[in-house]
């Protein structure tokens, strides 16, 4: 699933968070797994953001990732890669503020990165 409310939240212990809309269908399915892939797509992702925003049965058809040992979805060439356990759920109104644990992390310093902003997706230079 995209999301746009991903944050740094700690580094000592690793920590990062994300927000689900209790309506998300995802989340459920989210709940029940041990260890989550997060992939932050960079500027030359910007072509998979329509085919990540389909149902979730359709989300990966035709987009490149790998399942790792632990189930983690992770996709390749990514700006960054997290594998993350759940830490703990905050209540915050309409979403769940979700805390995760960073177990591995990895990064391509060379990719620009992807940015949602203003309603529209732009990139970023360095």
């Amino acid at each position: 699933m995209l999301a746009n409310s991903f944050t740094s939240v700690s580094l000592d212990p690793p920590l990062v968070s994300i927000s689900f809309a209790r309506t998300s269908t995802t989340w459920p399915i989210l709940q029940r797994a041990t260890h989550w892939g997060i992939s932050v797509l960079g500027h030359q992702d910007k072509h998979l953001v329509p085919l990540l925003s389909r149902p979730t049965g359709l989300r990966l058809d035709d987009v490149e990732h790998k399942v790792t040992n632990d189930g983690s979805v992770l996709l390749p060439g990514a700006i960054a890669s997290f594998t993350v356990t759940r830490e703990a759920e905050i209540d915050a109104g309409d979403h769940v503020l979700t805390l995760l644990r960073v177990l591995d992390l990895h990064r391509d310093p060379r990719q620009n990165p992807l940015v949602f902003y203003g309603s529209a997706l732009h990139g970023l230079a360095a």
